[in-house]
C-alpha cells in the first residue's frame, strides 16, 4: 500500500502505521540485544560460533570440540594413523552458517582472543552479542522478504499484519539468542519461496517459469548448505515442482542438482575424514530414533551404540504425529498459523494462491518427517524447522480469517470493527513476548549486569580463569566442551562414556603432543536434568559428576568428598589431583598441575 492516495496526497494513517512499525522494530532490537540478552543459550550455537572463529582465523573447518566418536571415525578411516589434529576437522555442521559467522567475526576482529577478553564488569561475552546481532539482521531481512512475498500473494494489509506478527513473535527472538542458524535459514527459505511463487504465477499465466524456479532451487540449495536437515525441504520442493511448475520436474531436479554440486566438496571431505558422506552429522539419527545424540557422540566405538530399528515405520509415523502436540508453540505461538490447514479447504479464486499453498504443505510434511527421524524435541533446538513455515502459514490463516470476517454482517455495518480481527490476532500472538517484557526489562535495568545462563554456563570463569590455567596446546576434558571451546578458546574433549576410553585417549594425546590438562565438570551434567537421568548417562562418572553437590551439601573445605570414595574415580583423579573452583563447587576444574588457589 502506497503512503499516497489516488489524489497524490499523503495517507496519514498508512504513514503512521509504518512509522510505528519501525519504532517497535528499533525498540525491540535494542531491548533484545542490550537489555535482555544473556549470552548464547544453545550448545550447537556455541559450537558453530567457535567453528566460525577458526574459519575466520584461516584454520579452515577445524573444530576445538573433539567428539570421541569423531576420533574413532578418523582412526577407522585412516587405519589408526590419524592424529587428533586430523580428527578435529569438522564433519558435523553444515558449512554456510559458520562461513557467514566467520565473515562477521573477521570484520570485528573476533579471531583475536585477547581483544575480546572479559573483565569483572562483564557477564555477557561480547562476541556472543555479535553472533546474536547477525541473527537479528537476518530476522529483519526475512521480515522484509516475507512482506514483499505476501503483498504479491494477497495484499499489503495481510502482508503488514504478518510482518508485525513476525516482529512480535517471541520464538523468533529466542532463536536470535541461541547462535543457531534458524534466522539465516528463515531468510533463505523466504527468498526461495518468493521465487517459487513467481514461478507458480508464471506457470498459471503461461509465462516463463523456469528462470524463477531455478533461482528458487538455488536458494533451497543454500538452505541445505546451512543445515543438513533442510534437505527434507528440498525434497518437498522437488515433489511440488514436479506437479505444479512447468516444465514439470525440471525446476525441482535443478534445485536438487544445485545442492549436490554445492555440497559435493564437503561430502567428499566428510567421507575422507569420517568414512561417511554424512560425517558425524548423520549420527543425529540417534537423537530421533536412538538413546540420544549426546550418548553416541561420547561413545568411542559405534559398535557400542544402540540404534533400535524395530518397527521403524510405526516409530516414524508416531513421532511425526507427536509433533502436533507442540505445533502451536513451534509455529511461534502465532494464533492464525494453524488456520493454514483450514485454508487448504477454501477455494481461492486465483489459481496461483491455491497452488502455492500445496507447496507449503508438501515441504512442511517432508520437514516434519525429517524432524521425526532426526529429532526435534526442543522448540528452540537446532533441528526445529516449523518456525520457517510460520510466516506463510500465518498469512494464509489471516487470509482465511479475513474471508470469514467479511461474511459477517456487523463488520460491514460498524466501520470501527472492520479490522478488529487483525487487532485481536496481533494481541494474542504478541502475548508471550509482551507479557514477559515488564519483568525481564525490570530485571535487566535494575541489576548491574545481566545474569548469564547459569546453570550450566558461566562464561567469565571459562574465558578468564580456565584460559589462564591451561596452555594453547593442551586439551580439557569436559561435559560442556562447546562452551570451553568458545569461551576459553581451548581444545576440549567431550567426556567419553567410560573412564577406560578416557585413559586410552590420554595416551594418544600425550604421544601426539596435545596433553590433557584437566577435567571440567559443570551443571550441564548434574544440574539441568533429573538425577536418575544424570546417573543413567554418566553412570561410571556419577561420583565425580555429583561431587560438587556433595561438597556443597557437606560444606567441605576441599572437593572430592564423594569422588574419592570410588576406586575408579580415585584412580582417575590421581592424574588430576588439583581442584580449582570456577564458580563454587558446581563448576569444578580438576587440574593435572597445581593451581594458584585450590580452596574456596
Amino acid at each position: 500500500m502506497s503512503i499516497t492516495d489516488s489524489s497524490g496526497t499523503i495517507n496519514t494513517a498508512v504513514l503512521t502505521r509504518r512509522v510505528l512499525f519501525f519504532v517497535i522494530l528499533i525498540a525491540l532490537t535494542l531491548l533484545e540485544l542490550m537489555v535482555l540478552f544473556r549470552g548464547l543459550s544453545e550448545p550447537k550455537g556455541m559450537d558453530q560460533a567457535q567453528l566460525a572463529r577458526e574459519v575466520a582465523r584461516g584454520n579452515g573447518f577445524t573444530t576445538k570440540l573433539l567428539r570421541p566418536v569423531a576420533i574413532w571415525q578418523s582412526q577407522e578411516t585412516s587405519k589408526g594413523e590419524a592424529t587428533l589434529l586430523e580428527a578435529a576437522r569438522d564433519t558435523y555442521h553444515s558449512p554456510l552458517h559458520p562461513v557467514l559467522l566467520a565473515g562477521v567475526l573477521k570484520a570485528v576482529g573476533g579471531g583475536d582472543a585477547e581483544k575480546w577478553r572479559m573483565d569483572e564488569s562483564d557477564s555477557v561475552y561480547k562476541l556472543d552479542r555479535v553472533i546474536a546481532a547477525s541473527a537479528v539482521i537476518c530476522l529483519l531481512m526475512a521480515i522484509g522478504v516475507n512482506y514483499l512475498l505476501i503483498c504479491r500473494i494477497f495484499d499489503s494489509k495481510i502482508a503488514g499484519v504478518t510482518a508485525l506478527l513476525m516482529l512480535l513473535c517471541d520464538l523468533n527472538w529466542q532463536f536470535t539468542h541461541t547462535g543457531l542458524p534458524q534466522m539465516f535459514m528463515l531468510l533463505l527459505f523466504s527468498c526461495a519461496c518468493f521465487f517459487t511463487y513467481r514461478a507458480v504465477e508464471n506457470t498459471e499465466e503461461g509465462g516463463i517459469a523456469l528462470i524463477p524456479a531455478l533461482v528458487a532451487g538455488l536458494f533451497f540449495a543454500l538452505l541445505g548448505l546451512t543445515h543438513w536437515i533442510a534437505v527434507w525441504i528440498i525434497l518437498g520442493f522437488v515433489v511440488y515442482a514436479a506437479f505444479f511448475i512447468r516444465p514439470r520436474g525440471v525446476a525441482g531436479l535443478g534445485g536438487l542438482l544445485f545442492f549436490l554440486v554445492l555440497s559435493a566438496y564437503f561430502l567428499v571431505k566428510n567421507t575422507e575424514y569420517s568414512g561417511s558422506p554424512g560425517g558425524t552429522a548423520l549420527l543425529a539419527l540417534y537423537d530421533g530414533l536412538g538413546g540420544g545424540e549426546d550418548n553416541v557422540m561420547r561413545t568411542y566405538d559405534l559398535g557400542d551404540a544402540y540404534l533400535p530399528l524395530q518397527n521403524l515405520p510405526f516409530k516414524i509415523v508416531r513421532t511425526t504425529l507427536l509433533q502436533a502436540n507442540s505445533l502451536y508453540v513451534n509455529l511461534g505461538s502465532l494464533v492464525v498459523a494453524p488456520l493454514f490447514f483450514l485454508a487448504l479447504l477454501h477455494p481461492f479464486k486465483r489459481a496461483s494462491i491455491a497452488s502455492f499453498r500445496w507447496g507449503i504443505l508438501i515441504m512442511w510434511l517432508f520437514s516434519a518427517l525429517g524432524m521425526a527421524i532426526f529429532g526435534a524435541a526442543n522448540n528452540t533446538g537446532s533441528n526445529q524447522l516449523h518456525i520457517l513455515f510460520a510466516p506463510l502459514m500465518a498469512a494464509y490463516g489471516l487470509a482465511f480469517l479475513a474471508i470469514i470476517w467479511s461474511k459477517l454482517s456487523f463488520p460491514n455495518t460498524i466501520p470501527q470493527l472492520r479490522n478488529a480481527h487483525f487487532v485481536v490476532v496481533v494481541i494474542i500472538s504478541a502475548g508471550p513476548l509482551v507479557l514477559a517484557l515488564p519483568r525481564t526489562v525490570r530485571a535487566g535495568l535494575t541489576t548491574e549486569t545481566q545474569a548469564p545462563h547459569w546453570p550450566p554456563y558461566y562464561p567469565f570463569s571459562l574465558n578468564t580463569r580456565l584460559n589462564q590455567l591451561t596452555l594453547d596446546n593442551e586439551i580439557i576434558v569436559s561435559d560442556q566442551p562447546w562452551a570451553v571451546a568458545w569461551y576459553a578458546d581451548r581444545t576440549s574433549l567431550w567426556l567419553p562414556k567410560k573412564p577406560a576410553i578416557l585413559e586410552k585417549l590420554e595416551g594418544i594425546a600425550e604421544d601426539q603432543g596435545y596433553p590433557i590438562s584437566g577435567i571440567l565438570i559443570s551443571p550441564y551434567s548434574h544440574g539441568t536434568r533429573p538425577l536418575i537421568q544424570t546417573y543413567g548417562e554418566y553412570a561410571e562418572y556419577a561420583p565425580l559428576v555429583l561431587d560438587g553437590w556433595a561438597t556443597a551439601a557437606l560444606r567441605a573445605r576441599r572437593a572430592g568428598v564423594l569422588a574419592l570414595q570410588d576406586e575408579r574415580m580415585k584412580a582417575l583423579l590421581s592424574r588430576y589431583p588439583h581442584p580449582a573452583y570456577l564458580n563454587g563447587s558446581l563448576l569444578m576444574y580438576w587440574s593435572s598441575e597445581p593451581v594458584f588457589e585450590e580452596q574456596r
